[in-house]
């Protein structure tokens, strides 16, 4: 998507909080596209790019937590909700727009679930994202044309929610999990007493609602919505 399908608008730009932005994206058109698309729907004092999760979070940690991040749900190190819900953990103040050519009413409920502040459909005008801001900035949560309420969530709902109470140690001892490593190699990695991990370890089964470490991975990979991502290209 080109900036030129994105239409210039010159009404009064949406208030937030001043501070910088960071636009998460992988599509270097799209990402040129979006950074023009804030700069004229909101006045924010820097605007910055990353194409990949990792970069994003290590912009994120050399400041103080942006303004607002617009995050892609598919990324070349994240797919899913993975992605927001590292996010959030990382940067919880900081409201999060999903900018995704996914717009599924399951993966917009997830999304909202996991803390997203607003959905906003790859193909949307500018006028919706100044739309978006000006909810957000009004402590709403922005949700696009057509989106059904409730319709399509369910269960996986439930399993984002409930991944999304973990702690960011807790998030990581399940990232580990989800690798194959044991208790020991955990507590290795992460320098910490393995009795400490077992104690996460039964924190996390016990926020997940499950009785296994093994459920404990099918949760996790419930986050991906592997049944509804595109194909990579």
């Amino acid at each position: 998507m080109s900036a030129e399908t994105l239409p210039t608008s010159d009404a009064t730009p949406a208030a937030l909080p001043q501070g910088w932005a960071l636009v998460v994206d992988d599509h270097p058109l799209f990402c040129d596209a979006l950074e023009l698309t804030l700069k004229s729907v909101a006045n924010f004092d820097e605007i910055e790019t990353a194409d990949c999760l990792e970069d994003a979070i290590a912009r994120i940690k050399q400041r103080t937590p942006p303004a607002l991040i617009l995050l892609d749900l598919n990324l070349p190190d994240v797919s899913g909700l993975d992605g927001l819900m590292r996010m959030k953990r990382l940067a919880a103040s900081s409201p999060i727009i999903i900018v995704s050519s996914m717009t599924d009413n399951a993966i917009i409920n997830g999304a909202i679930a996991a803390g997203a502040s607003g959905f906003v459909p790859k193909h949307s005008h500018r006028t919706v994202f100044k739309e978006a801001i000006a909810h957000i900035a009004k402590g709403e949560v922005f949700k696009p044309a057509g989106f059904v309420e409730g319709d399509g969530g369910g269960a996986q709902e439930q399993t984002v929610m409930r991944l999304s109470s973990l702690t960011n140690q807790q998030a990581r001892i399940l990232e580990l999990i989800c690798e194959g490593k044991l208790n020991k190699q955990i507590a290795y990695d992460l320098s910490i007493a393995e009795t400490t991990v077992k104690a996460h370890v039964t924190a996390i089964m016990r926020k997940l609602g499950v009785q296994s470490r093994t459920q404990a991975v099918l949760v996790a990979q419930d986050s991906k919505f592997a049944n509804v991502l595109p194909n990579p290209d």
